[in-house]
């Protein structure tokens, strides 16, 4: 089942074990069930700490669970965690092992005070790159407090349950077998806390407000905003990085194959080398707090930056940095059916429909893409672009003609997602040319129309372009003194990882610049007319 590399690779992992663990597993007589045992054997070969049983009681098979000897388990795997979960299955070894976790130890003074008595159930997809976030931070609260269960459950190993729990994008975590989800897409370990967690917003509130003055305060963690707070503290000034999700939206990226040097990457992996790099300095960084008012400074020289949970940040000087987000249709039932058929990641989502009909929406490169990669999975895709020809490049739309499943509808606007009142059954679009009515039986629908920057808060304080883009000039200066911007938010055109980073650089030496020269006491009126 593993080969010689990941063996060895798994095998110095294992010497890291403190305590002996046990593998419990349930199995039948399934293809499946023997690939497991296989994986199973190959790990309890490789560490005298780890045992291997096949007598588990569990009502999903083929599984497992992972115990410290002479304990109850509490993680559980009802999958074969390769792929992208592979890095899952050693954590939670390690971590059962009595291998301490690489968290902040407030984090787990904070799991381990947690009332407990839940047990999560989290459906992933082994191609899904934000499904091992949520099922990593989920086992760790299991290991660290014993009030709670985790089971990863592979969507495509037990299609049933997807059908019967009406799953259609993952990752989604249901709580106590719960028909309701308890949370949905990628959400990382402080955001399920702050659910998990009553009371901690306002313990947040608190410390953010006492926080003192930033000379440089960057809104936004993403490529942009992580470039903006490094140069920022390299001249050995007060910074401070405030995020909704630190990463942003390359969290939500798959393959990155044009930063420079690097000739491959991940969205994911990327966002954790940011976030690294941020913290080898001298950096406050403020994660989950969403920035709703901009307050232009005042008499005091300060700017203000208020939060969504009523704390206010000041500082002498502010980089917006807030990015983008996907683009939605804005039509009647896309709401309504997001995720229970409206889909915005292919590559997450896309196994949930394995056999199945999907609709992809958009006809730039990175919906003629979707449209490519749901080929292979999907019984027949059809592709709907606004435009009367597709926007992708050629090499993209002549693998996409060549595909014997794809259909492509052009000069067509969506104009409804329908369903039954649980999941998509179909859209309806407007033929432009003829104005006539279409509707399309599907089961699924991913929207891939674009990019809107995250700049609704920012109205009423800086200029914004008619696109809502905040205007920015060649050194990042906004319409107001002291406020820079970079990246997707800006007007600075193609919007790229590469670019972002560069306009967080040059914003941050502006606003290091506008520093310098506003901490300059004004020459009296006398000397000013003598130069």
């Amino acid at each position: 089942m593993l080969d010689a590399n990941l063996k060895n690779q798994l095998q110095a992992y294992l010497g890291k074990l403190v305590h002996p663990i046990e593998l419990i597993a349930s199995l039948d007589d399934s293809p499946k069930a023997l690939e497991l045992r296989e994986l199973l054997l190959d790990i309890a070969s490789l560490s005298p700490k780890v045992s291997l049983r096949e007598d588990g009681s569990a009502s999903r098979r083929p599984s497992f669970s992972v115990a410290r000897q002479g304990q109850a388990p509490r993680i559980h795997f009802a999958a074969i965690p390769l792929g992208h979960e592979f890095t899952t299955l050693v954590l939670a070894l390690l971590q059962v092992g009595g291998h301490p976790p690489r968290i902040d130890a407030d984090l787990i003074v904070q799991i381990r005070q947690l009332p407990g008595g839940m047990r999560f159930e989290t459906f992933i997809s082994l191609s899904c790159h934000n499904c091992p976030d949520v099922v990593q931070a989920l086992n760790l609260i299991a290991v660290l407090n014993p009030g709670f269960e985790s089971t990863m459950v592979d969507g495509a190993l037990f299609q049933d349950e997807v059908e019967r729990r009406q799953v259609m994008a993952v990752p989604m975590v249901f709580c106590d077998s719960q028909d309701e989800a308890f949370c949905q897409g990628r959400t990382s370990l402080e955001e399920i806390l702050a659910k998990l967690d009553v009371g901690a917003d306002a313990r947040a509130a608190g410390k953010l407000d006492a926080m003192a003055p930033f000379d440089v305060l960057v809104v936004g963690g993403g490529p942009a905003g992580a470039a903006a707070a490094i140069y920022a503290a390299r001249k050995g000034i007060r910074t401070g990085v405030v995020a909704e999700r630190f990463g942003g939206q390359v969290l939500d990226t798959l393959a990155i194959e044009n930063l420079i040097s690097v000739t491959h990457t991940e969205g994911p992996k990327l966002a954790v080398a940011l976030e690294q790099h941020v913290k080898e300095y001298e950096v406050d960084i403020m994660n989950l707090q969403r920035a709703e008012k901009l307050v232009p400074a005042g008499a005091d020289g300060l700017a203000q930056v208020r939060l969504a949970n009523g704390a206010t940040l000041k500082s002498r000087s502010v980089i917006l940095a807030t990015g983008a987000r996907w683009r939605e249709m804005n039509v009647p039932g896309e709401q309504e059916y997001r995720g229970r058929g409206v889909a915005y990641c292919p590559h997450c989502d896309g196994p949930l429909f394995k056999g199945k009909r999907v609709a992809v929406i958009g006809g730039g490169n990175s919906g003629v893409e979707a449209a490519i990669d749901l080929a292979g999975v999907v019984s027949h895709v059809t592709l709907i672009e606004f435009d009367a020809q597709l926007r992708a490049d050629s090499v993209l739309q002549n693998k996409l003609k060549s595909l014997p499943n794809v259909d492509i509808i052009t000069s067509a606007l969506t104009s409804e997602v329908q369903g039954d009142g649980s999941k998509v059954t179909g859209l309806i679009y407007k033929d432009r040319t003829s104005d006539a009515m279409h509707k399309l039986a599907l089961d699924g629908i991913f929207v891939q129309i674009g990019l809107l920057p995250n700049t609704d808060w920012l109205k009423g304080s800086v200029a914004l372009s008619p696109r809502g883009e905040i205007e920015v000039d060649a050194r990042g200066q906004t319409s107001l003194p002291g406020i820079f911007a970079a990246g997707d938010a800006t007007t600075v055109p193609y919007k790229q990882i590469v670019i972002a980073m560069g306009e967080g650089a040059k914003a941050s030496l502006s606003a290091f610049d506008h520093l310098i020269r506003s901490s300059v006491p004004e020459a009296p009126a006398a000397e000013r007319r003598v130069a």
